[in-house]
């Protein structure tokens, strides 16, 4: 895609209504990232639900919008409060808030705000750079490499994000798979896990599912939070630039991993974030300075997290696999406005991956805008109580789910899935395994069963074709490594060598 192109683009995008939705979407994501216990992914849940009578290009822009505010919100609180907003700004907060007890609470948001755009702009021109690559190589694949790539994203993503043993987000991702698998088969049009509900021919609807999967668990663990909230005042220096020209490789090392870890499947934000300040920290010269106010911890952080937007994106549209937690909700969101992601949709939709290039460079520069003017009330909003503001949030993903078909089996299905989600969180199961998992369910057993059926149901397909043949060896190499098969071996080799005369 050459420059003339995404330019044309953003000058068409640059239309008062546009604009209006994009700048609505980006001040909704600063509120809700900012506000502990609301995240990015419950946010673009709701407002999907909102979005559902909007024209197609309004409600993608808008939750781009939200998208990139939502990640870029979660410094305020994690600086103000010491509490992130969101996962991706926990790292954030380890800095920010000893800035912000030490009088410096300005300079930390200032340098937050610009390591987030930074960070975004990277993750655009990632997103420009190589999903046209991506999605040419994925048009080389057949139903046996799509299987064996939505497996492979299933069993990454609960290897990476897991709290606990890499087999709980193994679990995890496989239990998403099994619930995306209820409805109608596709191939053969046999009613599978319905239990004669016709609600649920279609299968189990992706949106309500998501709110609750995220939003109750964060409403009941505020409520019952019993930390007292203080808010650090805010100071009224600035940050000198060279603060930032002089840490130039730190935000470029932390800009390339946010995107690498964005394009792996269902991993997400948070990783990447905790990923870049660990690296940020084992490079730094002063590594004693991190976790007391380090200017470099929030720029590595930062910069990672907003990086991880455009790296999320290069999967999600080119060959229609999230590549995070937010860009899973938001595929369902896509999918529910008629946009197909994948291999196709250059044919099918050709502006679009320019289009959306051209929403998130305006959506950065309102984040810019923004998260500055907002900082203040911000402060007045963080100090809400808890026993106030979470049962409206309750009230809202009822709402919020209900407006989308106007079923009340959706309302159910946001408190069965907001067990769930207790159940998840307290027994460290990641939630981002189970929320691929049921993106990619009918993707991978339709895949996989078509492939067995074009070649008579020899599993050997598997292994003579290139791309799968690497694809499938990567798993395996996966589940040994985690299963420490190869420390084992390791060891035993050295033992004999040790052992040898």
């Amino acid at each position: 895609m050459d420059f003339a192109t995404i330019m044309g683009q953003v000058f068409a995008s640059l239309t008062p209504q546009l604009i209006l939705v994009i700048g609505a979407g980006v001040f909704i994501g600063l509120v809700v990232g900012a506000l502990p216990g609301l995240t990015t992914t419950m946010g673009i849940a709701l407002l999907t639900g909102i979005t559902f009578k909007f024209g197609g290009n309004l409600a993608v822009a808008l939750l781009l919008g939200l998208y990139v505010g939502g990640v870029s919100g979660g410094c305020l609180s994690a600086i103000l409060l010491g509490i992130p907003g969101t996962p991706a700004s926990a790292a954030t907060s380890l800095d920010g808030f000893p800035l912000a007890s030490q009088g410096k609470g300005a300079q930390a948001i200032y340098l937050a705000r610009t390591a987030s755009v930074i960070g975004t702009f990277i993750g655009i021109f990632a997103l420009a750079l190589f999903t046209p690559i991506l999605t040419k190589l994925s048009l080389q694949f057949t139903s046996v490499e799509f299987f064996v790539l939505g497996l492979f994203g299933v069993l990454i993503s609960g290897t990476m994000s897991g709290q606990d043993i890499p087999v709980k987000g193994w679990m995890a991702g496989i239990f998403g798979l099994c619930v995306g698998m209820i409805g109608t088969d596709e191939l053969t049009a046999y009613n599978r896990f319905t239990f004669g509900s016709p609600e649920l021919l279609g299968g189990v609807p992706f949106i309500p599912i998501m709110i609750g999967f995220f939003g109750i668990p964060q409403v009941v663990d505020a409520l019952s939070s019993d930390q007292e909230t203080i808010v650090a005042k805010l100071d009224h220096s600035r940050l000198k630039l060279r603060e930032l020209t002089t840490r130039l490789g730190n935000v470029v090392r932390s800009g390339l991993i946010g995107v690498g870890i964005g394009i792996i499947p269902g991993v997400g934000e948070d990783v990447a974030a905790w990923t870049a300040y660990g690296v940020a920290k084992k490079s730094s010269k002063r590594p004693e300075e991190f976790g007391k106010g380090s200017y470099d911890g929030i720029i590595a952080s930062e910069t990672a997290n907003n990086a991880c937007i455009g790296g999320a994106l290069v999967p999600l549209l080119s060959l229609g696999i999230p590549g995070s937690p937010p860009a899973a909700v938001l595929l369902g969101a896509l999918l529910i406005h008629g946009v197909r992601p994948g291999p196709m949709l250059q044919f099918e939709s050709p502006a679009f991956m320019a289009q959306n290039i051209a929403w998130l460079l305006v959506a950065t520069l309102f984040m810019w805008v923004f998260s500055i003017f907002i900082a203040k009330p911000m402060q007045k909003i963080l100090q809400v109580k808890n026993a106030i503001l979470m049962p409206i949030v309750a009230v809202l993903c009822a709402v919020g789910a209900f407006t989308l078909d106007l079923r009340f089996l959706d309302i159910i299905l946001v408190f069965v899935a907001g067990i769930v989600g207790l159940a998840f969180s307290k027994g460290k199961y990641p939630p981002a395994p189970l929320v691929l998992g049921i993106i990619l369910g009918p993707f991978v057993d339709t895949n996989f069963r078509r492939g067995m059926l074009a070649n008579d149901g020899n599993p050997m397909v598997f292994l003579t074709r290139p791309i799968s043949l690497v694809l499938v060896l990567a798993t395996v190499a996966l589940i040994l490594a985690q299963l420490g098969v190869f420390r084992g071996l390791r060891s035993l080799f050295a033992k004999k060598a040790a052992a040898t005369p």
